[in-house]
């Protein structure tokens, strides 16, 4: 990389943070915004190439880690057949029907190039719908669903790539052959995941050191991705089934261990997503230029109709399924969520990367024509459906308000039956000791019984909204709304002993800790 290309990368990582910024303070979804302001200034700075390789092997990895990470395998487990249905049987229909629409406008386009085009632009990537859908509260199995197949739709388009460009080069590739290719891939990254899982879970047990374990969690998408293409497995499929694994074991890990790792993973996400939708929209210039060659109607026409089937292909699969379980007598999603999923197809950077990394012995025009395709679709996709995914949600009346008003009974239930193991242990440590406990040993112990009662206490106000009757604070509320002011007033005591010399600096910094250690808890 030169050192042009390197302040070009710095400058686009600067502005993207500062619109993403600006997205947060104002709740608006932040890929949107950043793919517009992309597309603004496109034209107006110079060229920043998206590099292939920079986005498979350096920006995908971790996004996809962190998000499998940060997923639920039982509740996915719960939702197999619908994540296996869209991130495999989706693609391959997507892919199907935009080669063969292409194909038919273009017949001069080889048919596998035109499949190769339909794999590209296949996947969705679910990070913007996610983001809105957490926001105006989307029901959890609706989330789910999106989570999933974000996670293993990539390893099916991309396989399904690799053939296509294989065949549309000169090698000839059977049925047979590709879903041969297929099935290697995808069982050489659940293998390939599943050892590096199990060796890394052995190694953590045995480390007990949260700097050098999150440290590790950082090297690990992409030891895992690069393990599973070395072999040409599926390094998407490796790194899910990593994330996954030392995900649903994250509890045997120390409390250091999952507090900086919360940390470190969601700075990491900001960080990338920020870089990469910025990255989509300022490819415009790129994009464009590449095109001179065909009349602007004409490529309007084929990018108006290779976006308008992408999105109709979603909704003709998600009805046609909704149909097919109506027929065998099984449970069917609500229409309200076979809409809300068939709109969700925002597609994303892993299909313009893929359409970028197009191999130079394909004839330049139809490269050209390919990326740009796509480009229009990824777009489109964000640019239609991102806008007016939050309209749609709220007119469809769906929420996930029932949901959470159950997930806080069962952690009111949780707490207290936590609160009695917990006290059942006090009652046995102190019964333990030798001899009746002294006065100060009986007012720590009644301290920790108010500690508990408090933290249980909380957990069931929490389902009163927070509130008690008529509107006022509850307890719990008082209470940390006092004692937020408290470790404030005691901050500024700290700090002005430091300024008086009175206390060093690395004191101040142990102190400040432990009281943003309690602030944190108060926050939970």
């Amino acid at each position: 990389m030169t050192p042009i290309m390197g302040l070009q990368l710095l400058l686009v990582a600067a502005g993207a943070i500062a619109v993403a910024a600006v997205a947060r303070r104002r709740g608006w979804p932040a890929p949107l915004l950043l793919v517009a302001a992309g597309l603004l200034v496109s034209p107006l700075v110079p060229e920043v190439p998206l590099e292939p390789e920079l986005v498979l092997y350096v920006f995908l990895p971790p996004l996809l880690y962190s998000a499998a990470l940060d997923s639920s395998y039982l509740r996915l487990r719960d939702v197999r057949q619908a994540v296996g249905l869209l991130s495999v049987g989706l693609v391959l229909f997507t892919t199907a029907v935009v080669g063969l629409l292409v194909h038919l406008m273009l017949p001069d386009l080889p048919l596998a190039l035109a499949f190769a085009l339909g794999a590209v632009i296949a996947p969705p990537d679910a990070v913007a719908a996610v983001a809105v859908g957490r926001r105006l509260g989307l029901p959890r199995r609706a989330l789910t669903i999106l989570i999933g197949e974000s996670l293993f739709n990539d390893a099916t388009a991309l396989t399904l790539y690799r053939v296509a460009i294989g065949a549309a080069l000169g090698g000839a590739v059977s049925v047979w052959e590709g879903l041969g290719e297929f099935v290697f891939a995808a069982a050489g990254g659940v293998v390939i995941g599943l050892v590096l899982a199990v060796a890394l879970a052995w190694l953590f047990q045995r480390t007990r050191d949260s700097l050098v374990e999150n440290t590790l969690m950082l090297l690990i998408p992409f030891a895992a991705y690069l393990a599973a293409e070395s072999v040409h497995a599926s390094g998407v499929i490796a790194v899910v089934v990593v994330g996954l694994y030392l995900g649903n074991r994250m509890h045997l890990r120390g409390f250091g261990t999952r507090l900086v790792s919360d940390a470190v993973w969601k700075v990491t996400d900001f960080f990338l997503e920020a870089v990469v939708f910025a990255l989509i929209g300022l490819q415009l210039v790129t994009v464009v230029k590449g095109i001179a060659g065909y009349g602007p109607w004409e490529v309007a026409g084929y990018a108006a109709a290779v976006l308008a089937v992408s999105i109709a292909a979603r909704f003709a699969w998600m009805f046609g399924r909704t149909f097919v379980l109506k027929v065998l007598g099984r449970t069917r999603p609500t229409a309200a969520e076979t809409v809300i999923l068939g709109w969700a197809g925002m597609r994303g950077v892993v299909s313009l990367a893929a359409a970028f990394a197009i191999p130079p012995e394909v004839p330049a025009r139809d490269r050209a024509l390919l990326l740009f395709l796509t480009f229009t679709t990824v777009i489109g996709t964000l640019l239609i459906q991102g806008t007016t995914f939050p309209a749609l949600i709220r007119r469809l009346r769906v929420s996930s308000e029932q949901e959470r008003y159950e997930d806080r009974l069962a952690e009111a239930a949780a707490q207290q039956a936590a609160l009695e193991a917990g006290l059942a242990e006090l009652d046995r440590l102190v019964g333990e000791q030798e001899g009746e406990p002294d006065q100060i040993q009986k007012q720590v112990i009644d301290q920790l019984r108010e500690k508990s009662w408090r933290r249980s206490l909380t957990a069931w106000e929490r389902l009163g909204g927070g509130t008690g009757p008529g509107g006022a604070e509850t307890p719990s509320a008082l209470y940390r709304r006092l004692r937020r002011d408290m470790l404030q007033a005691e901050r500024q005591v700290f700090v002005r002993l430091r300024d008086e010399r009175r206390l060093d600096d690395e004191v101040l910094r142990e102190v400040m800790a432990q009281l943003d250690f309690e602030e944190a808890i108060l926050e939970r």
